[in-house]
């Protein structure tokens, strides 16, 4: 028996009685996800039903190009409890996310990704943690399914962001349960840059994380890059945290010491050797403080460019359409 049937079965005795009024909300952003969902949607509905009294699925298709959304359309015509919501364009994981998190109708949100690398049959193990009295639970896996070299990039720069984010655990990741009403902390953002656990951390510092098995992908190939994560590090470095403006403040502090020191000593080789050192030094020490300015201005203007965009009002997503009007689907869980 598996790590993760032993607490489906433990739980449930357990807590049998207690489950009766628990709810959850199922949040995927799907992006070509046609041939995924059906079995995703076939194993959550295998799970879900041992652990919540209601939930429901809500897929928001981000702009996908096969047939994805025919085939959450077919499935919220046939399950009352899934709820399908088509962005316009493709708008980014985290965007679509979002906007799961704020259709969500229940007091918990789950969220996962819609290839089948977070099984629904490890559910129970985060569910787990969370009634320990946590507010957010990552799952992170055992082993990671990409080279070593992306593995090891990967880890150093989630536990990087996880420090700059004040998230005390050592990783992060889009499997994770929360309480839906930490949406609170961030109901009035409104910019295009959106990631979810820095948004998350503004309302709680109350996390936590378990290990847990993830599945290889069996179809299609991961959208993530090294390069996107070190696109993603950047801005969120630059769009929920002061700590470059303060990185290069400190590197100006450094710099005004390194030259009061350079004009001491200039002034003592002019005093007592009666020379100074010729082009070599000064282009050398010109060079340095050139490229340190430099540095500390491409900071600065990040940031500049992330308020400029902040202030055209660009929407986080825009939806086409839903599956069925949300408000027949119930009413929302308000905190």
């Amino acid at each position: 028996m598996t790590r993760a049937a032993l607490y489906m079965r433990v739980i449930m005795k357990n807590n049998h009685n207690q489950d009766s009024g628990r709810q959850a909300s199922i949040v995927i952003p799907v992006y070509n996800g046609a041939d995924t969902i059906p079995e995703l949607t076939e194993r959550l509905n295998r799970v879900c039903p041992r652990y919540f009294s209601e939930y429901e699925i809500i897929f928001v298709n981000d702009g996908s190009r096969d047939g994805s959304w025919n085939v959450i359309s077919e499935l919220s015509q046939t399950q009352a409890n899934v709820v399908g919501i088509r962005l316009r364009r493709n708008y980014g994981q985290h965007n679509a996310t979002l906007c799961g998190i704020r259709a969500a109708r229940y007091p918990i949100t789950i969220t996962m990704d819609d290839d089948l690398q977070h099984p629904p049959e490890q559910l129970p193990l985060l569910l787990e943690e969370f009634l320990k009295g946590y507010d957010v639970v990552y799952a992170i896996p055992k082993k990671l399914p990409h080279s070593w070299w992306r593995n090891l990039g990967s880890i150093t720069i989630k536990r990087f962001l996880s420090k700059i984010m004040n998230i005390p655990i050592q990783d992060i990741g889009a499997f994770r349960i929360f309480r839906t009403d930490l949406r609170d902390a961030f109901a009035n953002y409104n910019s295009p840059d959106v990631y979810i656990d820095p948004l998350l951390s503004w309302g709680t510092n109350a996390f936590s994380h378990i290990e847990v098995e993830e599945e290889p992908r069996k179809i299609g190939e991961s959208n993530y890059t090294m390069k996107s994560l070190i696109k993603a590090t950047l801005s969120i470095m630059t769009g929920y945290s002061t700590i470059p403006l303060r990185f290069a403040s400190m590197l100006g502090f450094f710099f005004l010491f390194f030259g009061i020191v350079i004009l001491i000593y200039v002034f003592y080789i002019a005093t007592v050797v009666g020379s100074i050192p010729g082009w070599p030094f000064l282009a050398s020490i010109v060079s340095i403080f050139s490229g340190v300015q430099l540095f500390s201005l491409g900071i600065i203007g990040e940031y500049l460019a992330r308020m400029y965009v902040r202030t055209m009002d660009r929407p986080v997503y825009l939806i086409s359409e839903n599956t069925a009007p949300l408000q027949n689907k119930g009413n929302y869980y308000e905190s």
